[in-house]
């Protein structure tokens, strides 16, 4: 969470729920605070809500800092990251445990925008283009052979998040390449799960600017994972 004062005790209230309904009393909710100004994770922390906590930094760094900060404190089984106003929704939480219960070998379950028709329902048809756009390039340049990257919701199990987050050092969006290219170079296997966004509001990604940042982050991440000893 990024300065999210305005809706983040819904959404506290809204996976509580949720997870209590889907996993009892086993389960934990981390929400890593991206440097916010607005007293969003007090807000969290003022709750009082079980199985909730916050970590953190004072100064913004972005979200790949964000998710590796929260999955280096988590102590699940199985660890997934979403966005702040839980875009995907919350039962996609769910179906990404079943995907690995059904995928027993699976270490990774990352969401795909781009597997069923209405992975893109509710955008913009310019919205919709510009990330397709975005998505491909990106794909073309990393290297990336499955069908979504940028997709807000992916899950890892405990021995993936020990093995890959520790070697990742991309703090902004390409983060989500960064721990797909170590997944690669590790030998885990990834599946797809078909997901779609049911909570719009306006993207923070800026397509010129963040492009540009993301192909030379992945230029630089793919040459030093490439020469990685393992």
């Amino acid at each position: 969470m990024y300065n999210e004062s305005s809706i983040i005790a819904d959404t506290a209230r809204t996976l509580h729920e949720y997870m209590v309904g889907r996993f009892g009393d086993d389960f934990e909710i981390i929400f890593a605070d991206d440097g916010s100004r607005d007293g969003s994770a007090d807000i969290v922390n003022g709750l009082g809500l079980s199985h909730v906590r916050t970590v953190g930094y004072e100064q913004n760094r972005g979200k790949g800092c964000a998710v590796r900060t929260a999955f280096l404190a988590s102590e699940g089984d199985i660890a997934l990251f979403t966005d702040a106003d839980l875009a995907y929704g919350t039962e996609v939480i769910g179906r990404a445990v079943d995907m690995f219960d059904a995928n027993l070998d699976a270490d990774i379950v990352i969401g795909s925008r781009n597997i069923s028709g209405d992975g893109y329902e509710g955008y913009t048809f310019l919205r919709k283009v510009m990330s397709k756009t975005y998505i491909k390039v990106l794909c073309i340049a990393g290297g990336f052979k499955l069908s979504d990257s940028q997709c807000g919701c992916k899950a890892f199990r405990h021995g993936a998040v020990e093995k890959i987050f520790p070697r990742c050092e991309v703090d902004r969006f390409a983060f989500d390449f960064e721990a797909i290219l170590w997944a690669q170079k590790l030998g885990m296997k990834i599946v797809e799960m078909p997901v779609k966004v049911i909570n719009h509001r306006e993207s923070k990604v800026r397509i010129v600017r963040d492009t540009l940042r993301m192909l030379r982050d992945l230029r630089k991440m793919k040459k030093r994972i490439k020469k990685a000893k393992i």
